[in-house]
């Protein structure tokens, strides 16, 4: 059976059956899914909620799937955050091309809705944040064609403007952006593709930092099988056969309207005005399809975007400075603004390089910090260990200001730094020890085969 959002939630319910709930009561698309989403966050719990019952739709509502590194890890067979990372990396450079398929064996053509049976008003997709401009899709993949030829894949969000007529905000720095331009240049008309609902892995092959072109051939080679597509309605474009709704449609040049504001990535409200939006020319869908959803300035909305940049991040960094260990981009950074590079420093000036290779691939990175082998990058406590112990601001620190950066990040500027744009002022700390002949003091530690060789549950009878 060919991997899906469906064959997913059956691996779920069978290897962590606590971490999907269903809910049966009738919620209320408008706040009140997120409201409960949040509420259960706030109590430290994240499970993936399915709401079976929505009000004004017959469709169920999935969300919070993708609140959890570990549910990450299980989707693509790993046993850890690191695990996964070097197993993005594998799959980065083993591609799998996608796989077409007859439209009757594609289930998202269950149901074909076009000219006046398009209604977008008919879905449950649901106003998350108090201040969101609306209703928004925040878990759609939205697929394009450049004018190459290349099929570009990206995580955009989409506010519902009309009964067919949806926004789409795209990030300057993405590829989505200057496929757009390409098209509006040339005066012609983008067509898009935008899928609702598939397996984790789709997703994360869409967030990816990968070159243009390649997200759809790391979707297969995440999931273990190429995707299957089929061929769009209205639009010349690949359509994953086994997703659960697809939007078609166009982005004409030169139109516009008003669009925002929405909760983002760094936790906070931002970006409004004139912006591009899709002519909703046909949908299609399973009978009984279920719409994804995800919780915009969330965990959720963090997770999911960093463990695929991650992966993405040790491959080009590797490319530069193939002793490097390990990436992280912590919570404490929204997932993005932060990145901590562990490496097994071999001439001095390659932490500075490391950090340069990951903020060109990465420009919502601000700080970075580069440590040594012996400090672990998932442990936020022993990075800013090395930062006190081992860096001196003086002679360890670069400043780069007027960097290309996360324009949706509030305190952004633009060229006069007196109004928000989107550059930033980049930040590197070396934290790692200079090389010999430079004598630096040994780190204090047990005997560490000592350590490795005991067994806590031989000394303690109350060992779990």
């Amino acid at each position: 059976m060919a991997q899906s959002l469906r064959t997913y939630l059956e691996l779920l319910k069978k290897e962590r059956p606590n971490e999907l709930k269903v809910i049966t009561r009738e919620v209320d698309p408008i706040h009140e899914i997120s409201g409960l989403t949040e509420k259960l966050q706030k109590q430290g719990q994240f499970p993936a909620l399915l709401f079976k019952n929505v009000k004004g739709s017959s469709l169920p509502v999935l969300i919070n799937l993708h609140a959890s590194f570990d549910r990450l890890a299980l989707a693509e067979g790993a046993k850890d955050l690191l695990d996964m990372e070097e197993n993005q990396v594998e799959r980065e450079n083993n591609p799998k091309e996608p796989k077409q398929v007859d439209v009757k064996a594609s289930p998202v053509k269950e149901v074909i809705m076009a000219d006046n049976d398009v209604n977008l008003a008919n879905f449950p997709f649901t106003h998350k944040n108090e201040l969101d401009a609306g209703r928004y899709i925040s878990a759609g993949v939205t697929i394009m064609r450049d004018r190459n030829g290349k099929i570009n894949m990206g995580m955009y969000r989409h506010q519902i403007q009309g009964p067919k007529q949806l926004g789409i905000m795209i990030n300057p720095a993405n590829h989505g952006a200057h496929i757009l331009h390409d098209y509006e240049d040339a005066g012609e008309p983008c067509p898009v593709a935008i899928v609702v609902g598939h397996h984790p892995c789709f997703y994360m092959s869409a967030v990816a930092k990968v070159p243009p072109g390649e997200e759809i051939n790391l979707a297969g080679s995440l999931m273990g099988e190429p995707l299957e597509v089929t061929q769009g309605e209205t639009v010349d474009l690949p359509i994953p056969a086994h997703a659960e709704i697809v939007i078609e449609g166009y982005v004409h040049p030169h139109e516009r309207h008003q669009e925002g504001t929405f909760g983002e990535w760094p936790g906070y409200y931002n970006k409004e005005g004139e912006c591009t939006y899709v002519r909703v020319t046909a949908i299609t869908m399973r009978k009984d399809a279920i719409c994804q959803d995800l919780l915009n300035a969330h965990p959720e909305h963090n997770i999911l975007g960093a463990v695929p940049r991650m992966g993405s991040l040790l491959r080009g960094v590797r490319a530069v400075t193939p002793n490097v260990i390990a990436v992280n981009l912590p919570w404490s950074g929204g997932c993005r603004s932060f990145c901590y590079i562990s490496m097994k420093k071999r001439a001095e000036g390659e932490p500075t390089q490391a950090a340069f290779a990951a903020m060109a691939i990465e420009p919502n990175i601000k700080h970075t910090i580069i440590v040594d082998e012996d400090i672990d990058v998932f442990n936020e406590t022993e990075v800013l260990w090395a930062l006190a112990m081992r860096f001196q601001a003086d002679r360890d620190m670069k400043i780069i200001p007027n960097a290309m950066g996360a324009h949706l990040n509030p305190s952004a500027y633009g060229y006069d730094r007196l109004t928000w744009g989107n550059m930033e002022t980049k930040l590197i700390m070396d934290a790692t020890k200079p090389l010999p002949p430079f004598k630096f003091a040994p780190r204090a530690q047990v005997k560490p085969d000592v350590v490795d060789r005991l067994n806590p549950a031989d000394y303690l009878e109350d060992w779990k």
